[in-house]
């Protein structure tokens, strides 16, 4: 990033570290000690889990009748293991276990919450924010950003209804604009972001929309949205990467498989978990037919069957503890790439591995036109679908009061790694976040191969 990583409190950070590193033995201790106490009934408990995770998942992946014996199944496991715990009479330590983790979790994140000193930006002379009055149930008017934004110099453009947001920012590039916001969903960003790009502008993520995905791995602060405005006032600038598919650019992610097909649907936006347990069966279980995706894995191999791709701008750390679901790096030039992969059988019997790498490019071929959620908004292309990295092709201004860096920024990968990382900043501080830091920029500048698999990419 060109710029230093720092703690916003290095002792209470340390203490976080400490504390984190306590709960955590002493909830590991707890547990052991209540296992052994507890043979074999203890035994029996984690039996009715496994069950009823066996049963939760037969669910999901078949429709009619057999989901609903599913369920039942699973539902009378877990009632069989609240009857073990209650049998065993001390229902207070299994809790304490509970809330050892829990807090073990959270003292982890605060210490590894960092802060970007991002070289300062000068102030433009005509910033424009374009706003979505209905994104995020209403943010704009909740937060009040039209008054907010003229007294800070910006001038608010509200999207309307059936209006074109293109049109809207083209025009007001001539009309003067020399600086773009947006307050609205990611598809929204990812508009205003590519016109940024192209014309050579400075950008500005406000988290008015649901998810505020991207704000979040830019380093904004989802919870400010007003101080998100203060990016074109005092704010410090980065350079991150785009992503595009078959010319289309997106900021986030675009989805190909089950997701992608639910984001079709009618009746997604209204209810989203019942339209993804619709299209599940259809493509996990015995129904469906399987998706005919052709592309090439991190070894040049011929990809085989996919129930579900996932293309990043950038790489997702995915089934982590700690970080999961978000991007360390936006700058790295790279897509990330998740392919989750049915094996042989059907029902229980079928396996579903996930394979992660990374590539600047990736292409996808098929037979029929490809249905894909791109940032979350349905759209069908026609293929192959050519994807592509753009490094470093937007300049993005962040207020200073915010992060500047996505909340795994410092998150190593690993349980080991995150308790020896945990135990450096209890034992140095902020100095264990700066030798980190500049390792990994050195580690960076060393590494010219790309497209390698990523290590440790099964989910834990």
């Amino acid at each position: 990033m060109g710029s230093g990583v720092k703690a916003k409190s290095g002792s209470s950070r340390r203490l976080a570290a400490v504390g984190s590193l306590v709960f955590a033995v002493g909830a590991v201790v707890l547990a052991v000690v209540l296992a052994i106490e507890r043979f074999p009934r203890g035994i029996a408990i984690l039996g009715c889990l496994v069950v009823a995770l066996i049963a939760g998942w037969f669910a999901i992946r078949n429709p009619g009748s057999r989901r609903h014996l599913a369920a039942a199944v699973g539902f009378l496991a877990l009632v069989g293991a609240a009857v073990l715990l209650v049998d065993l009479g001390d229902m207070l330590a299994d809790l304490a276990v509970v809330v050892a983790f829990a807090l073990s979790l959270a003292l982890a994140r605060v210490a590894f919450r960092v802060h970007v000193e991002l070289p300062r930006a000068p102030r433009p002379v005509r910033p424009v924010l374009f706003f979505n009055p209905r994104s995020g149930g209403g943010k704009a008017s909740r937060f009040h950003l039209v008054e907010e934004a003229r007294r800070r110099g910006i001038v608010p453009i509200e999207l309307g209804q059936g209006e074109d947001l293109r049109e809207l920012v083209e025009g007001a590039i001539e009309d003067g604009a020399d600086a773009l916001a947006m307050a609205g969903g990611d598809g929204s960003q990812a508009i205003v972001a590519e016109i940024a790009s192209r014309r050579g502008l400075p950008y500005a993520c406000v988290p008015a929309g649901t998810r505020n995905h991207f704000a979040l791995d830019l380093g904004v602060d989802r919870n400010d949205v007003v101080g998100a405005l203060d990016a074109f006032v005092d704010g410090g600038e980065r350079r991150v990467d785009l992503a595009e598919v078959n010319g289309r650019v997106f900021v986030n992610n675009v989805s190909i498989g089950v997701y992608a097909e639910a984001v079709q649907r009618p009746g997604y936006r209204d209810a989203k978990i019942r339209t993804l347990l619709e299209v599940a069966p259809e493509r996990l279980g015995a129904v469906g037919s399987e998706p005919d995706l052709r592309w090439h894995g991190p070894d040049g191999e011929d990809g085989r069957t996919a129930v579900a791709l996932l293309v990043s701008n950038n790489v997702y750390r995915l089934g982590a503890a700690l970080g999961s679901g978000t991007r360390p790096h936006l700058d790295e030039g790279v897509l990330g790439i998740a392919a989750a992969e049915e094996g042989p059988g059907r029902g229980l019997r079928a396996g579903l591995g996930l394979r992660q790498w990374d590539a600047p490019t990736f292409t996808v071929d098929a037979d029929d036109p490809v249905p894909l959620g791109i940032d979350g908004e349905a759209v069908t292309l026609a293929p192959p679908l050519e994807f592509v990295s753009k490094p470093g092709a937007l300049a993005v201004r962040i207020a200073p009061g915010h992060p500047g860096a996505s909340p795994s920024t410092e998150v190593p990968r690993g349980l080991l790694p995150a308790a020896a990382k945990l135990v450096r900043i209890a034992l140095q501080g902020d100095r264990a976040a700066v030798d980190d830091n500049d390792n990994a920029r050195r580690r960076s500048s060393d590494d010219q191969f790309r497209g390698r698999e990523t290590r440790d990419a099964q989910p834990r």
